[in-house]
């Protein structure tokens, strides 16, 4: 099922948000297999969704993405403003 803007960004950030989580308690637990494979299915997961994010709305971050020409990074909206982004709110998070 296809995604929408707005549900692939926020499973990009839930997904960053846990990898960072995972990525501390590794550095104080690094022998936890079963965490060390969870933080490696979760990176995969997010380039995954950060490639499909590119494929179907633009550029999600400068660094990481390739542009068609002319330069895309520059095309509004960016993913940070506010008209694309989410809200977490009782219901949804």
């Amino acid at each position: 099922m296809k995604m929408s803007r707005e549900e692939l960004l926020k499973k990009i950030t839930e997904l960053d948000f846990y990898i960072i989580d995972l990525h501390l308690y590794l550095n104080t637990h690094p022998t936890d297999i079963e965490a060390i494979t969870l933080y490696n299915s979760c990176v995969i997961q997010v380039r995954q969704l950060r490639e499909e994010y590119s494929r179907q709305y633009g550029m999600l971050l400068a660094n990481n993405c390739t542009s068609g020409q002319p330069w895309q990074w520059i095309d509004n909206p960016w993913p940070w403003q506010s008209a694309y982004n989410f809200e977490l709110t009782e219901e949804n998070g």
